[in-house]
């Protein structure tokens, strides 16, 4: 049965009322349900017997989102997203590999850095901010250079919002016969992953995102096989998946002290997920979330940066008003006073910020936003931008 998400929302002034805690419209840390933050007041002793079966369940669900148990395995790292990239691509990409990196915003960007921070070979194709990226560039790119390993793609790049068309950078990298790394930090949990259809070596999210847990614990969910050739590849100890995965095989224990508040959290916001409806039923959320917001910002005159048909329901980059008597700083603050968090923008040739659709909120709150971007707007003079 599909469980309602309880709406912070409905109160009779959403727009009037100071909400404590605040309603983060932000990527990640976001808003979280009230079960998620009560499974943290229990304590956990990291090597005993019912933490060792929470990280084996986790594991397990992890996989199962992919439905990848067959061929796949989970193995979590502590830390930001950021930390599973890098675990990814320091244990996954051989020494001697070369990463074809696909940059539309600052995460494919950081995502080469990292490549060449740990010594590897990068190349990158970049594209516009504000577009997909597109699959027959790629497939002419591996068509010219047969020296590139590994393929490494974002799915949604939340510089701008865009969704990447993954399944067809899956079928032309798998084409090509070389490997692909997904950084699906903002589409895990929202948007459908099938590892039956998708060819990926691996791929990095985290609890905090779409899942809904809380900031602490990433993840890789690699192919077992070639997971299992990678013994020496990482330059890092506590980044090494290989022998995380080993050490999990061996005595179902994290090597070094884990985030067990966190682990209990991600677990109950998984429960959360299923009783949603799963994936399908988030994304339908989401997107109705996404909807709102777009609508109800342009109501007011705020621009999307994005087409339509290339916003994926996770975040919405809109294009800084030049509006005489606008003040960002102003805006945001006034927003925050009404207890709602937005984000600066990222985008670095476009003058922006944005506003997220993920977390444990629904209609009330996104409705709520916008009466408050409405009064934002009075205060500082304007009805509209």
């Amino acid at each position: 049965m599909t469980r309602p998400v309880p709406d912070a929302g409905a109160i009779a002034n959403p727009a009037t009322a100071r909400r404590d805690p605040p309603v983060l419209l932000t990527p990640g840390p976001l808003t979280t349900a009230p079960a998620t933050r009560q499974a943290m007041l229990r304590d956990w002793g990291s090597r005993d017997a019912d933490f060792i079966a929470l990280t084996r369940r986790l594991r397990a669900r992890l996989v199962d989102l992919v439905a990848g148990a067959d061929s796949h395995v989970c193995v979590p790292i502590q830390g930001s997203g950021t930390f599973a990239v890098e675990a990814m691509i320091g244990t996954m990409v051989p020494r001697a590999g070369r990463m074809l990196v696909l940059v539309n915003g600052a995460y494919g960007h950081r995502i080469a850095r990292i490549g060449r921070t740990l010594g590897r070979a990068v190349e990158t194709i970049e594209s516009s901010e504000d577009r997909p990226l597109v699959a027959a560039t790629l497939a002419q790119a591996l068509a010219r250079d047969s020296t590139v390993s590994h393929v490494v793609a974002v799915h949604c790049e939340t510089t701008s919002g865009v969704l990447n068309p993954l399944a067809e950078i899956a079928q032309a990298t798998a084409a090509a016969g070389r490997s692909l790394l997904i950084d699906a930090m903002s589409s895990f949990g929202a948007i459908a992953l099938d590892s039956s259809a998708l060819d990926f070596d691996a791929l990095a999210a985290s609890a905090n995102k779409c899942l809904e847990g809380v900031p602490g614990l990433a993840f890789v969910i690699a192919r077992r096989q070639t997971l299992s050739t990678r013994q020496g590849t990482a330059p890092s100890v506590s980044l090494d998946l290989y022998d995380q995965w080993q050490g999990f095989e061996h005595n179902g224990q994290w090597r070094f002290t884990p985030p067990t508040h966190v682990a209990a959290a991600l677990d109950a916001a998984l429960d959360q997920l299923d009783a949603e409806g799963g994936v399908a039923a988030r994304y339908r959320r989401y997107a109705d979330n996404c909807q709102r917001l777009i609508a109800g910002m342009t109501r007011l005159g705020f621009e999307p940066i994005l087409a339509p048909n290339h916003q994926a329901p996770i975040i919405v980059t809109f294009r800084m008003p030049r509006t005489p008597g606008f003040d960002f700083a102003r805006f945001y603050d006034a927003l925050h006073a009404r207890g709602y968090v937005i984000y600066p923008g990222k985008l670095t040739k476009i003058d922006s910020f944005r506003i997220g659709c993920i977390g444990a909120i629904g209609a009330g709150e996104i409705e709520g936003a916008v009466a408050a971007a409405s009064e934002a707007l009075n205060e500082l003079g304007l009805e509209r931008v």
